[in-house]
């Protein structure tokens, strides 16, 4: 695995999406290639549609063809602007810029005049049933199903009935337009499926024009003809609708678009349903659709996540036609590979404890040159201040060390990066027997670039308390406690498995050049992990997320 990980994108082989599509451009079956990524607008985009978006638009451009935005707004009862705008945003911070924006809106009147075509041709009728008589009369798998006792209704009375549908004339669940193909097909949505419902509520495009809408089956195929889009790449849990939306394009004979499936992104520790995560955000499981728990796109930006990382991801998870689960520490294996090479370096200490250098001069400061970024030594560097008392990290110190503990403990030496031997003298504690200071030595021969080089084996970070700034630091741990949260129990409560730990907030100190840093992309805190600057941030308090650890768990 570790091999395949690490060839180049050049020398890996084609996926079968890449491979359908190369076939067809050498035979000539399209001179180039269209490809749409089509949300619904009724929720913010999580990291499995990040996949989508990468594959749409990356084949697109590979094959120097273009893609579509096409917003799927059937649904006027759960869509939103706020979405679109979201949705827009999302796809413009991952790299990708859509050739046309279109809307499923934009085509409701040439869907109703399909619809006519259809009832004219006997393939379609109104049905006055209610919702639990055609789901009753659609049978079982095993079981044929029954017909409506209006599926022989006349064409005439059929398009006299489907444009009193159109004008308002009927209540919502009064009447719904069929398709009629066989009810005793083995494919279930064969099984006369519904073509438009009736739903009186405002559209936040077309206001009050319409109140019948086009199911997604029966909008899906052809906005995709409209559009000419020659692959159409849906999620794998739609290759049963495929055959119904090559029955509707064929019996309207238009443009012959295709539907091809691949496996949708599954990632341990998180929730992809849109209906659980909003659940999360109205019942304030979570702080909102942003939150840096949250797999939602504008979520993990807000913890700290680059695009770089991100289509770095759907790279290494690729395309397959099964479906399966995703470690999360893949995610964050791609962000340490991209923030290590371009993130700037800070000392920040998170759960300090005073150290005071005994034989340093009251007053004194010296600064110490750091590189802002060690994978270019050559580049710009960073003073830090050195002085008579600093913080370090409480477990960097240890009063009843093991054997091999490299860190700082009684009568025990370490460096403070890139400055000082020091050696521990004195541990002074309160009244309950906690340590409340470190008194040290330092030797000043020590100093690097000074003399001959000593070592010791134990470096930890630190921090002047005088010249270092306080900060509010949000630690992050994994949503759920549940790794593979598809394996839940049926009926067992998801939100039993929420993380009680999955948020720390701390208060920190870090030298005072961090900010001074521009955060365009996260910074790491030497020793720690990689942080971000968090919207909640004002001039007077900086608030960072920590992003991810150092420490790569992902077994290559």
């Amino acid at each position: 695995m570790e091999e395949n990980l690490k060839n180049n994108a050049n020398e890996r082989t084609l996926n079968f999406l890449e491979e359908i599509i190369e076939n067809d451009l050498s035979s000539g079956k399209h001179q180039s290639i269209i490809t749409r990524f089509p949300p619904e607008p009724n929720g913010y985009l999580h990291i499995g549609h990040a996949k989508s978006i990468c594959l749409n638009f990356g084949l697109a451009q590979k094959y120097g063809g273009k893609t579509n935005l096409r917003f799927d707004d059937t649904n006027p009862v759960k869509e939103d602007t706020e979405y679109v705008d979201s949705i827009k945003q999302d796809i413009n911070w991952l790299g990708f810029q859509w050739a046309e924006e279109r809307y499923a809106s934009d085509y409701f009147d040439q869907l109703y005049e399909w619809a006519i075509e259809l009832i004219k041709k006997g393939l379609a009728y109104v049905d006055d049933q209610t919702q639990e008589e055609i789901r009753v009369g659609r049978g079982t798998v095993s079981q044929p199903g029954t017909n409506s006792p209006y599926r022989d209704r006349s064409v005439e009375e059929n398009l006299k009935l489907f444009q009193e549908m159109k004008e308002g004339k009927y209540k919502e669940g009064e009447k719904v337009l069929r398709a009629k193909i066989d009810m005793s097909h083995p494919n279930m949505l064969f099984r006369d499926p519904l073509m438009y419902r009736i739903i009186h509520a405002s559209h936040h495009r077309t206001g009050d024009k319409w109140c019948i809408y086009p199911m997604y089956d029966y909008a899906h195929g052809q906005c995709d003809s409209i559009e000419n889009i020659t692959h159409s790449i849906c999620t794998l849990e739609f290759d049963v609708h495929r055959p119904l939306y090559d029955w509707f394009i064929d019996k309207l004979e238009i443009f012959p678009s295709h539907q091809y499936e691949f496996a949708r992104l599954n990632l341990t520790y998180t929730v992809m349903s849109k209906r659980k995560l909003l659940e999360l955000v109205r019942n304030n499981y979570v702080s909102g659709w942003d939150d840096p728990r949250m797999p939602t796109i504008c979520g993990i930006r807000r913890r700290g996540y680059t695009p770089e990382s991100i289509r770095l991801f759907a790279e290494k998870v690729g395309v397959a036609k099964r479906d399966n689960v995703i470690d999360l520490s893949l995610l964050e294996w791609c962000l340490r590979e991209d923030l290590n090479k371009r993130a700037n370096r800070y000392m920040t200490v998170l759960n300090p404890v005073k150290l005071v250098i005994t034989n340093w001069e009251d007053g004194k400061v010296e600064y110490f040159d750091a590189p802002l970024n060690p994978e270019n030594p050559d580049g710009p560097k960073r003073k830090v201040a050195f002085t008579k008392e600093l913080y370090i990290e409480r477990e960097d110190f240890m009063e009843d060390a093991p054997k091999k503990y490299f860190r700082l403990k009684p009568d025990g030496e370490v460096r403070l990066k890139y400055s000082y031997i020091i050696k521990c003298e004195e541990v002074i504690k309160d009244e309950d027997g906690n340590v409340i200071e470190i008194r040290c030595t330092y030797d000043p021969t020590s100093k690097p670039g000074a003399g001959p080089w000593r070592s010791v084996k134990g470096t930890i970070h630190w921090v002047s308390i005088e010249h270092s700034k306080e900060i509010e630091v949000r630690v992050f741990d994994r949503l759920f406690t549940e790794p593979y949260m598809g394996s839940i129990p049926e009926g067992e409560d998801y939100k039993n498995y929420l993380n009680p730990n999955s948020l720390e907030v701390k208060t920190g100190y870090a030298e005072e050049d961090l900010l001074k840093d521009s955060f365009e992309i996260g910074v790491q805190f030497e020793r720690t992990g990689y942080f971000a600057k968090d919207p909640d941030s004002t001039p007077e308090k900086l608030v960072v997320n920590k992003t991810t650890g150092l420490k790569d768990s992902f077994k290559l």
